[in-house]
């Protein structure tokens, strides 16, 4: 991609607000780095990394990086074999640390719902190298500063012990001189320290009392820094012991650096993968401040921006607008007034276009589609060179010229106010001819402009749109509203009059206006009219349609409440159905009582035997009806239309917006989410989707479905006993029964289970242990216990 672009689009400024984002160095140098690509599946692959960085910081605040070091020189040093500092060990120890956490960070998510959402990044961490082993040696033996620890050996912290129990002694006997008599003949009654040992300032006239050796004296020479004589060999012990310790810190060092001489190659496969997540990093949090979203690439170059805004600008004032190019038309003419937001849309499509092939989300508000350019080429603001002595025109038509070159069927061009800087005539033909040519290589074209000529050029040539900059005359202020199809107007007398010209020089201009060009302007104000119309319909069909779904709902719900009146009703009937068998079957009850009563004292002759009287009373009670509401399919309907669960997708009728229910309060509210939003909303504002009905229903069916197979096999596991007894069968008959039984115990999913074959001759016990040894459905087998048949019985666990 070509540098000048880059510089007349913007780009750096959005790579300077990713940079802002970046922790490492390796990442701060890929963001530099940064380019559009033009391979699809590298562009693809970059926009899923952002993907997954997105969500990663949405759901887990980010990928857990902390600012690391630029450790490209230490391990440099470490290929030549040489010792690094303890500062230089303590950063490669922090990118090491670093190194774990990822790895481990990105294992935790596998176990987690974000896991299976992410596509790109956990094949990238699973190359990280943690090397447990040299990070815990790092962490024991330098600290974070860049100091060495006491732990990092035994022989270091024994010497700093042994320095500490001597500095020691050197104070207390110090802070004697500084007490008492002795404390006449110093200066300042302190212990301080010159040239790495401990000292006191002593009045010049007494440098004689405490002996020792002279390490400095004052400005004025009055006081001189002496080291008593008393405390000179204990000086000097000390001194010995820090060169012995300074000589194993050394050692320790060296034995660190000859630890990581083996691994540099992993270390900097590291630090370049943790650069790289850095920089995603920076990207998810990018798209985070803009907003935005991720694009489809379109290897075809069918661009279409919904509700597109410039990255650059506060998306709160910033106008949204639709543009396309690509599909049905390959060049777009904008025309319209200045300051109406011409320039600013190009760009628009330009730097958008320029991220998306960069592997960044782009500033729009619904899903978009993007192509994939070789180049792009812009034309754009004032080019007007003072050194080179070039007008404004000149410098336009030389930079035009440089770019003809170069313009094939995979290049976006972009013109701001092609043509102009010159005479209208001239400048008009000479944009119109360099369209042409531009159109001829196969680029795709967007063009600026306010030459009336290029309004009919929009109309005449193939894949070519009109669009405009919409301009409310009525406020004498721009809209900024991009508008495909149809021409900007020239407004300039309308305005005019508007600000208060009076009609003789209204009508003067008007007369002196070319006739085509009231033409023209007819012709756009009847399309903006048409255009209005259709939109006013366009809100009239909305309108009706939303008044259509509202009598629906309404007529739905006098439906579901005639359905629940009438099985009110039936139910009702029902009951004073049963209340009439009830007593009808207690009268027959008396008279049954009175005919048995008869019988047993011998009585007249009974006319009915005791078989039809009961088979009479069965007859009555099955004319009692069924009340409960699981047998009432009508109510059991109404109920099941009105259920609702966490996770339902719902629609609020009062919003008319759809949304998903999060949970039920205590209040019997609903928690919905819709959108970004959450609101509470009674259970009576909400109805259930059509989709979430279907699912349900699916989901009981596949749920009958499962308790009916469950059902068969709790059957089969029924009739299938747990112990097989073989006793007083024959020895091949009884084989040939264990191997059925077996096979019908797995079907029922029985185990384990107990074969009784006794003890006897032990033949049959033998042989059923053989036949199980070598059985593949027997997972392990062995005697009961003594108390349970012992060696007469063998438990079997199955498979």
């Amino acid at each position: 991609m070509n540098s000048k672009v880059l510089e007349t689009l913007e780009y750096d400024k959005i790579k300077s607000q990713l940079a802002a984002f970046l922790v490492t160095s390796s990442g701060q140098k890929e963001g530099r780095e940064l380019l559009p690509s033009i391979d699809e599946q590298e562009i693809n692959y970059w926009l899923q990394e952002t993907a997954d960085a997105v969500l990663i910081d949405h759901l887990k605040g980010g990928i857990p990086l902390s600012k690391l070091a630029d450790i490209s020189a230490h391990l440099k040093r470490l290929t030549m074999q040489a010792s690094l500092s303890a500062t230089e060990i303590s950063q490669v120890g922090q990118v090491l640390r670093n190194t774990s956490t990822i790895a481990n960070f990105f294992v935790q998510m596998q176990d987690e719902t974000i896991g299976e959402s992410l596509h790109v990044l956990p094949e990238q961490a699973a190359n990280l190298a943690t090397l447990p082993d040299v990070t815990r040696l790092i962490q024991i033996a330098i600290d974070e500063t860049g100091r060495i620890n006491d732990e990092a050996s035994f022989e270091l912290k024994s010497l700093r012990g042994k320095i500490v129990g001597n500095e020691n002694a050197v104070k207390n006997q110090m802070q004697a001189f500084t007490r008492g008599k002795s404390a006449q003949y110093l200066s300042d009654p302190i212990v301080t320290i010159r040239a790495d040992r401990y000292v006191i300032p002593v009045k010049a006239e007494y440098r004689h009392q405490f002996g020792g050796v002279v390490h400095d004296q004052s400005q004025s020479g009055l006081t001189l820094y002496i080291e008593p004589q008393s405390v000179v060999d204990l000086n000097n012990k000390i001194s010995e012991l820090r060169v012995k310790a300074h000589a194993e810190e050394q050692r320790v060092l060296q034995e660190l650096s000859a630890e990581l001489m083996p691994y540099v190659t992993e270390i900097q496969r590291n630090v370049s993968i943790l650069g790289h997540f850095d920089f995603v990093n920076a990207k998810a949090r990018l798209a985070a401040k803009l907003n935005a979203m991720q694009p489809l690439v379109n290897p075809a170059n069918h661009i279409s921006l919904s509700q597109a805004w410039h990255p650059l600008l506060d998306q709160k004032v910033a106008v949204a607008n639709d543009i396309a190019i690509g599909e049905h038309y390959k060049t777009i003419i904008i025309t319209g007034p200045n300051t109406g937001g011409k320039t600013i849309t190009i760009k628009t499509l330009g730097l958008l276009q320029l991220m998306a092939q960069s592997g960044l989300f782009i500033t729009t508000k619904r899903p978009s589609t993007v192509g994939i350019f070789k180049e792009v080429f812009a034309d754009i603001g004032d080019e007007q060179s003072i050194e080179q002595n070039l007008s404004t025109f000149s410098s336009h038509m030389a930079n035009i010229v440089s770019m003809l070159d170069k313009i094939d069927d995979k290049s976006l061009v972009i013109f701001d106010e092609l043509g102009a800087g010159t005479d209208p005539a001239e400048g008009a033909a000479l944009a119109i001819a360099i369209l042409d040519k531009v159109a001829n290589l196969g680029a795709y074209t967007i063009a600026t402009t306010h030459y009336p000529e290029l309004k009919l050029y929009g109309y005449n040539r193939p894949e070519t749109q009109n669009a405009s900059m919409v301009f409310d005359v009525e406020t004498l202020q721009p809209t900024y509203q991009f508008l495909m199809g149809v021409p900007g107007q020239s407004n300039a007398l309308a305005i005019a009059k508007r600000l208060g010209f009076g009609e003789d020089v209204i009508g003067a201009a008007t007369s002196l206006t070319n006739d085509s060009d009231q033409d023209l302007n007819n012709m756009i104000a009847d399309l903006v009219a048409q255009r209005d119309e259709v939109k006013k319909k366009n809100v009239s069909l909305t309108n009706q349609l939303k008044d259509t779904k509202s009598q629906a709902e309404a007529l739905r719900d006098k439906e579901m409440q005639l359905e629940k009146d009438q099985a009110r009703i039936l139910l009702d009937a029902k009951n004073e159905a049963n209340h009439i068998v009830a007593a009808t079957k207690k009268k027959a009850e008396q008279l049954i009582s009175e005919i048995r009563r008869e019988r047993l004292n011998g009585g007249a002759k009974a006319t009915s035997t005791e078989q039809e009287l009961q088979q009479k009373k069965g007859q009555l009670d099955n004319l009692r009806q069924n009340v409960s509401l699981e047998k009432n399919k009508v109510l059991q309907k109404a109920k099941k239309a009105k259920q609702l669960s966490p996770g339902d997708d719902i629609t609020v009728q009062s919003y008319g917006q759809q949304g998903t229910l999060v949970k039920k309060h205590s209040n019997g509210q609903w928690e919905v989410e819709m959108g970004i939003l959450k609101m509470l909303v009674d259970e009576d504002d909400i109805v259930k989707t059509e989709a979430t009905i279907k699912a349900q229903k699916e989901k009981s069916k596949q749920r009958q479905q499962k308790m009916t197979r469950t059902k068969a096999t709790g059957s089969a596991r029924a009739t299938v006993k747990s112990t097989l007894d073989l006793r007083g069968i024959r020895y091949e008959a009884a084989l040939s029964e264990l191997d059925k039984y077996l096979d019908t115990a797995v079907l029922a999913n029985i185990s384990p289970v107990e074969i009784i074959h006794g003890k006897g001759t032990g033949a049959l016990r033998q042989g059923v242990t053989e036949f199980l040894r070598s059985d593949r459905r027997v997972a392990s087998y062995h005697f009961a216990n003594a108390n349970a048949g012992g060696d007469g019985a063998t438990i079997v666990t199955l498979k």
